[in-house]
């Protein structure tokens, strides 16, 4: 039976937790277990002033005696300092310990999320990663430890006042002890009425973080839409969720910490009545009922308390399982064990009969088959939604396909190590993310180790030269978070130096004039020329005037590959979907 239940306990889902949080906490383990060892002194040190009551009482108030007891104020003072020295050191360490371990996790959790496929993101908000990779942290760490030196000092504090109470009686101790064990019992069903509530808890505080994002990042759609009040109602209701799950988790846990008062003072009046019988029968001395009495109420009064502390613990341990289920995870999309570095594109690329899909049974892309050679240029058009930008996703591996193969000199990008295939890609987005910072510190991601002569030959390429002259700073200018100090057009010429700096052979430019007046495109247009030459390309664009001279139009409508050819072959091609649109266009 023993063995059973030890076999049950080790494999618990939080003796395991406990197992991998060593990794965090051995660095430190020498502080840690310094902060422990103290807790024992703190804890036992309380049954000190209960434990003089008896003497004091049974020679001052009984015998009318002084001797031996001006020793006693005495000692008790110099236990209490000692006492508030050891928890002080305690309080300082046990913060000093979590905060390191909450950086580790931190680092490791920021190491998994920057290696989760493109996916994950879709499918999370911000708020959800905040919380779950940073918040969640906290609350296991500064939680845990906070209640791990609360309970591990009243642990010792109440053996130590156990055994006070056995020294003074053990008739009245051992009532006082099965009372005890009723007021704790309560705190076993805790967890189970907790954990759905938490769950609910954790979604609906990520969604508070989520509208803080999105009013920062959609503030100036806010204002020219007039939408403060619809923000507002939104948040509030938001708000109201959580106030609803906070009410649900006072009605599930609120009623502990009364019952256990209840049941304590039960056990306080029972004590008073039997030890009276004790008093008066002789069997203790009135030095030994208010030693005990003490005792027990020091033993008692932090009980009536700990459920709150138990629900904080409970909580921070099931931000323990969510910050390890994190960790444990896997990416979809990682390199295999054996994967083949990719050096260049020697020969081309190919879809070979490629099907994907988001959801399950809702296909994006339908047997796609198309053969690239190197320094061709491709331009995908068609119809809005109908998988141009997924063709292209899936080349650096954001997703994997559902079923056939892309290859790169044949190889399945799958079998492909992950680092070296996008190493040789170089993207140019629509909007392109820029990092807060200077302009030489966004340019510099492409080839963090670039020559000053490199770089300036990335600016002059990106028809950045003449801008960058014209700030006081240079390339050393800041840029604001997000590149919100720069124009449209500016953003786009810094993504553009960044991948002339990267220098890969393949070039993926998704609508990267789209979003531009003509003036702005037109300078783009020129440095996006200039990152073409020489480069297998891919483009995507809505604005057919900017692919005519592409080496092979193909047109994705609907996911489906349906016409391919050069912008003149398309024109001249009967029923041609490419000629409608490009004619529409015109008009």
């Amino acid at each position: 039976m023993f063995g059973k239940f030890k076999e049950k306990f080790f494999n618990s889902q939080m003796c395991r937790n406990y197992r991998k949080m060593w990794k965090y906490v051995k660095p430190y383990w020498g502080r840690a277990l310094l902060a422990l060892v103290i807790t024992v002194p703190i804890g036992a040190m309380d049954a000190v002033i209960a434990w003089a009551l008896k003497p004091y009482m049974d020679i001052v108030m009984i015998e009318k005696g002084t001797n031996y007891t001006a020793y006693i104020p005495l000692l008790i003072i110099v236990f209490t300092l000692i006492q508030s020295i050891f928890n002080y050191s305690a309080t300082y360490l046990n913060t000093w310990v979590g905060q390191k371990v909450s950086m580790g996790l931190k680092v490791d959790l920021f190491k998994k999320l920057l290696h989760y496929h493109a996916a994950f993101f879709d499918a999370s908000s911000s708020g959800q990663i905040v919380y779950r990779f940073n918040s969640d942290v906290d609350t296991s760490c500064n939680g845990l430890l906070a209640n791990l030196k609360l309970f591990t000092t009243r642990l010792f504090s109440s053996v130590s006042l156990i055994c006070v109470l056995f020294y003074n009686s053990w008739q009245l101790a051992i009532v006082a002890v099965v009372v005890l064990g009723l007021a704790l019992y309560p705190l076993t069903t805790v967890k189970k009425r907790i954990k759905s509530i938490m769950d609910k808890s954790v979604f609906s505080g990520s969604n508070v973080v989520t509208h803080f994002n999105e009013t920062f990042n959609g503030n100036r759609i806010i204002s020219s839409y007039n939408l403060y009040d619809y923000q507002t109602r939104k948040f509030k209701e938001t708000l109201q969720q959580c106030f609803k799950l906070g009410i649900k988790m006072t009605q599930r846990t609120g009623i502990m910490s009364p019952m256990m008062h209840f049941i304590v003072s039960v056990g306080i009046a029972a004590v008073i009545w039997l030890g009276s019988y004790l008093i008066v029968t002789h069997t203790i001395t009135p030095g030994n009922f208010v030693s005990f009495i003490a005792a027990l109420i020091m033993l008692y009064t932090p009980i009536k308390a700990i459920g709150n502390n138990y629900n904080a613990v409970q909580t921070a341990l099931m931000a323990m399982d969510r910050v390890f289920e994190l960790l444990d995870g896997k990416p979809d999309i990682v390199s295999k064990k054996d994967a083949i570095k990719l050096k260049g594109v020697k020969k081309g690329i190919e879809y070979r009969d490629v099907c994907f899909e988001y959801e399950k049974d809702k296909p994006v892309l339908k047997h796609i088959n198309l053969k690239v050679k190197k320094g061709e240029t491709i331009a995908f058009v068609g119809n809005s939604g109908g998988g141009k930008t997924t063709m292209v996703n899936l080349l650096p591996r954001f997703y994997d396909v559902k079923s056939g193969a892309v290859l790169f000199d044949g190889i399945d990008v799958r079998d492909l190590d992950l680092n070296s295939l996008r190493d040789n890609i170089a993207i140019v987005f629509q909007d392109n993310f820029l990092f807060a910072g200077t302009i030489r510190d966004n340019i510099l991601l492409g080839k963090e180790d670039a020559t000053e002569e490199e770089i300036n030959e990335a600016v002059k390429d990106a028809c950045l030269e003449e801008f960058v002259k014209g700030l006081e700073k240079g390339l050393d200018t800041p840029i604001g978070e997000r590149g919100t100090l720069l124009s449209g057009g500016q953003k786009q010429r810094i993504a553009i130096a960044r991948a002339f700096l990267k220098n890969a052979p393949v070039v993926i430019l998704d609508e990267a004039t789209s979003a531009l007046d003509n003036k702005s495109e037109a300078v783009v247009q020129q440095a996006v020329d200039n990152l073409m030459k020489d480069r297998t390309v891919f483009i995507i664009a809505h604005r057919l005037s900017t692919v005519r001279n592409a080496d092979k139009i193909v047109v994705i409508n609907y996911g489906e590959l349906v016409e391919s050819g050069t912008h003149e072959e398309l024109l001249k091609k009967e029923n041609s979907i490419y000629a409608s649109l490009y004619q529409s266009q015109l008009k």
